[in-house]
């Protein structure tokens, strides 16, 4: 007993209640701030002088300081966060892009300018507070017990509750006993802001569907044919070399006459109800597989092999689940399920938000070339944009994606209240469906969520609370995996 004591003891004494989530923010402010700038890397304008061949903006490097405040007389200091609580203002660092201006390919004009300011959560790295002795604490007006984790928005202490959401990138197999197909597939291709459903269906045809954005329920072959994989033979063997699916054979003889990618997609254009001339059907629809046909494998010529390749993978998984020979994906089991922390919800914010100070940039950019004018790109970008938006989600807790509740006053009825209100756990759920299963206990949550601690009435099973040993792990890019994988002996199969 003590030495369980012992080890628990130590265990707080290292650890914070609050940790993975303090992690999530470092993470967003060292890594996934200059990930999301290279999804944006470079902005060309559509309008352009006259007298210039090529002009283009490039976005080179961001990072965020240490939090300071601006007075009214124009100076600037570091600011703490009981500063911020008592003077009404928001604890929050500025952010620097690096900029610069190409024509013609040569590079015209490059800067450092403040893009706006980020709200800082306290005890990140990015925090005044981080790695403070319990003494210097006191002396800058902190409670050297709080775990931090939150934030401070016009002196209002804030927090960003962690939700639950399916795990993308990921088939998973459930039936569906009242739609037109017993059994359905779904994945959710995630990449940058793109999160796409994917569907897949067997039709009382025998016929193999597949569905995604503004493309509804088109065979699943001629999709695997405009990609790349035109002989019935190598649909087959990517499906699987072991065993033959009579199931694909029907599929295949309905399409046999198709022998080539180009005439594949033109068919699926013509389906999906693209009505001008071939070339212009022929193009929409490669931008339409390229771009929002599983976009987390790429986007560009050479990916498309590997997507039928995955679309071959997730035929295989539907046809032994049909046929009973693998069991359907339980929905509930948190190995389906992942949890989008501080960090996720701000580059989700941070990410949209990036998308329309471009627009505005350009907006200004091409107004002032309009009037003949050729602008320096210092003019037309508008700082108080970005934070003004990112301060009102933050404050009002309205979030991209349309979710509401995502930011929270903190409760401070108590130490342990304020404790329980930073590790709950929200499912996007709707309180007032039934969805049983969702709000029941699952076997794997012990040990990740807390088994009682959930409200009563509409929200039961809905909004839960980390268990007090529970940390959350960090993704891991896919090239660290698979160097190790490598390391280890894995050898590439072809």
């Amino acid at each position: 007993m003590n030495n369980a004591k012992t080890v628990i003891e130590k265990f707080f004494e290292e650890h914070s209640f609050v940790r993975s989530n303090i992690e999530s923010f470092n993470h967003f402010v060292e890594k996934e701030l200059n990930s999301v700038l290279e999804e944006n890397r470079e902005v060309i304008p559509t309008i352009i002088p006259p007298n210039v061949d090529s002009f283009k903006i490039r976005l080179d490097k961001i990072w965020v300081t240490k939090p300071e405040i601006t007075e009214a007389d124009g100076s600037k200091r570091s600011i703490y966060p009981a500063e911020a609580r008592l003077r009404k203002l928001s604890y929050s660092a500025p952010i620097f892009i690096e900029v610069s201006a190409h024509v013609n390919d040569v590079q015209r004009e490059s800067f450092t300018t403040q893009i706006g300011n980020l709200p800082i959560m306290l005890k990140s790295n990015s925090c005044h507070l981080n790695k403070l002795s319990r003494q210097e604490l006191i002396e800058k007006g902190e409670d050297p017990d709080e775990p931090g984790g939150y934030f401070v928005i016009n002196g209002t202490e804030r927090i960003l509750v962690s939700i639950e959401d399916l795990s993308s990138n990921h088939f998973l197999m459930d039936s569906d006993e009242g739609g037109v197909s017993p059994f359905i597939g779904k994945v959710f291709s995630e990449q940058g802001i793109y999160k796409i459903p994917h569907t897949l269906e067997r039709m009382k045809d025998g016929i193999y569907y597949l569905s995604f954005t503004r493309v509804k329920r088109v065979p699943l072959v001629l999709v695997l044919k405009a990609l790349g994989l035109t002989k019935d033979e190598e649909i087959m063997q990517s499906v699987s070399r072991e065993k033959q699916f009579d199931e694909i054979l029907i599929n295949l003889f309905e399409y046999v006459d198709i022998k080539n990618p180009d005439d594949a997609m033109d068919q699926l254009a013509k389906l999906i109800g693209i009505t001008q001339t071939r070339e212009i059907r022929l193009e929409r629809m490669i931008e339409l597989t390229d771009k929002f046909l599983l976009p987390h494998i790429g986007s560009r010529k050479e990916d498309r092999i590997f997507k039928a390749y995955n679309i071959c993978k997730m035929l295989r998984k539907y046809i032994l689940a049909e046929n009973g020979e693998v069991p359907l994906d339980d929905r509930d089991h948190y190995m389906n399920k992942r949890i989008k922390m501080s960090g996720d919800l701000l580059a989700d914010l941070f990410r949209t938000n990036l998308k329309i100070l471009i627009g505005d940039m350009l907006y200004n950019f091409q107004r002032i070339v309009k009037r003949g004018k050729f602008p320096s790109i210092k003019v037309i970008i508008r700082d108080k944009l970005l934070t003004s938006r990112i301060y009102s989600a933050m404050a009002t807790g309205n979030w991209v994606g349309g979710r509401k509740g995502v930011s929270q006053r903190i409760q401070r009825l108590n130490f342990l209240n304020t404790l329980s209100h930073l590790q709950r756990v929200v499912s996007p759920l709707s309180s007032s469906q039934e969805n049983f299963e969702a709000r029941e206990l699952h076997a794997t949550h012990l040990g990740r969520l807390c088994p009682s601690e959930t409200p009563e009435g509409t929200n039961i099973g809905l909004r839960k609370n980390f268990s007090m040993l529970a940390t959350v792990s960090k993704e891991v890019s896919d090239e660290e995996l698979l160097k190790g994988l490598k390391a280890a002996g894995l050898k590439l199969v072809k």
